[in-house]
């Protein structure tokens, strides 16, 4: 039996991916009775992964959770190396060399398709990529939306798909207090869109933002909320539904939708409709989207259980750009195992398997929406990692140790590469320049979109 995580040989731990789930793996690790060193990676020289890139603006209460993971990021034992990916500057064999285990928690950074007609004319988007877009995400900064048309439609009904609706429901001055990236701001601010119309595919009980989500479209200052009558009946199965007392999310979601529809609209300058049971069979438009095509769902199955069922009844609503948001999935990494119809890294439990319910990879493990699929929130992945670092402890007497155990190692294969890696010293510099930038302009911070811009702040 090895002594890999004594104070003899402290275990050497690879995480690659800087959001919640890796920071709680990492929190996991060096919080335990083992003597662990934990190296983290991240692509971006910024760490904090769907924190920093993917909660929307508006949302810095949420966004506080950092905090959380500065302590951690400060404990003995972690590094960062930003600026860093994982598959193409340093490849799995090679992190072998150096660590005893890899944690993989890259999280599901691209959009599922509806796979339907004229889904990839111009004007249409993954959600994704709206919101990378108005976080200040280096690989979106570039993207154009062209905003001015007056209408937009959203297809979902997660919380990501509320959050591009509710982006675009603001007004400029309710967004600029926010750490909303400039070239977004002044995008939306120039924007001529007037009408959102939010769609699902199935009916209101079977809804999958929160409550909270809702209420926020409630409180919108210049737009009004507009919802059918209609799309609230509910058949007995979602009634049923409703009934259940574990249910209670679902009853306060329904109870704000109905409060929603008996209330007068305003008048405000913008509207935002709320649909239920449509979903998207084709998209038109001569040279650029102009027109998406709804069909009329009806739900089939047990309470539960029910699937939406087109009915044959379409109607044809205009609009000038469309944001998809109906999933997402995780992207393979070379040499990982990657089940691609989930689009997750196929696992026991955390430990990586080579295929569906194949032998479990030695070493290999992941935590996170690459190891579930894109499910719960930010939260969520605590006891998701927790459950993942229970499993890499209980192996480690079985692991076999890495061979290059010296600490600095890493750093001088990078650098002799010519990899700009980021510590987090370094990232600390960055930090300070944002939130300084942002000060000046009333806002929490103001991000460095672009990755040479933090290099050059971080004096690489």
């Amino acid at each position: 039996m090895n002594k890999l995580g004594t104070a003899e040989i402290p275990a050497r731990v690879a995480v690659v991916g800087s959001g919640p789930s890796g920071f709680y793996a990492a929190e996991a690790l060096l919080g335990s009775e083992t003597e662990v060193k934990v190296d983290m990676f991240d692509r971006l020289p910024a760490p904090f992964g769907l924190v920093r890139y993917g909660v929307a603006p508006d949302h810095g209460k949420i966004k506080n959770v950092t905090k959380v993971y500065e302590k951690t990021a400060a404990r003995p034992g972690f590094s960062f190396y930003g600026n860093v990916e994982v598959g193409r500057d340093i490849s799995l064999d090679e992190l072998r060399q150096y660590y005893d285990a890899v944690i993989f928690t890259s999280g599901a950074q691209t959009d599922r398709h509806l796979g339907i007609p004229g889904e990839d004319v111009p004007g249409s988007h993954p959600a994704t990529e709206f919101v990378a877009w108005y976080n200040g995400h280096p690989d979106y900064t570039d993207c154009a939306f062209d905003l001015s048309h007056e209408s937009a439609v959203v297809i979902g009904v997660g919380n990501v798909a509320v959050d591009v609706a509710r982006i675009l429901a603001k007004s400029a001055d309710e967004l600029k207090t926010t750490d909303i990236a400039e070239h977004a701001l002044d995008a939306l601010a120039a924007g001529k869109i007037r009408d959102i119309h939010l769609i699902g595919r199935r009916g209101p009980a079977q809804a999958k933002f929160t409550a909270q989500e809702l209420k926020e479209l409630g409180e919108l200052e210049i737009c009004d909320i507009v919802i059918n009558d209609a799309d609230l009946e509910l058949n007995p199965e979602s009634q049923a539904e409703l009934d259940e007392p574990k249910n209670k999310g679902a009853i306060k979601i329904y109870k704000l939708l109905t409060e929603f529809a008996a209330k007068q609209p305003e008048g405000k300058e913008r509207r935002l409709f709320l649909h239920f049971l449509e979903s998207p069979v084709e998209m038109t438009g001569d040279g650029r989207l102009n027109q998406v095509t709804l069909e009329r769902n009806a739900l089939e199955g047990e309470p539960g259980r029910q699937k939406s069922v087109g009915t044959g009844a379409k109607e044809a609503l205009d609009c000038g750009i469309l944001f998809r948001s109906v999933g997402y999935r995780g992207v393979a990494i070379p040499g990982v195992p990657f089940r691609d119809d989930w689009g997750i890294i196929p696992n026991d439990d955390g430990r990586v398997t080579e295929t569906v319910d194949g032998p479990v990879v030695p070493g290999l493990y992941t935590a996170g929406w690459i190891k579930r699929g894109p499910s719960g929130i930010i939260g969520t992945n605590k006891p998701c990692s927790i459950a993942t670092v229970k499993h890499l402890l209980e192996d480690l007497p079985s692991l076999v140790p890495c061979v290059a155990r010296d600490d600095g190692a890493v750093g001088e294969l990078l650098a002799g590469r010519g990899i700009k890696f980021v510590d987090y010293e370094a990232w600390k510099k960055i930090d300070a320049v944002e939130i300084e930038r942002g000060e000046a302009k009333g806002k929490p911070r103001e991000k460095i979109v672009r990755v040479d811009d933090m290099l050059s702040i971080a004096g690489l």
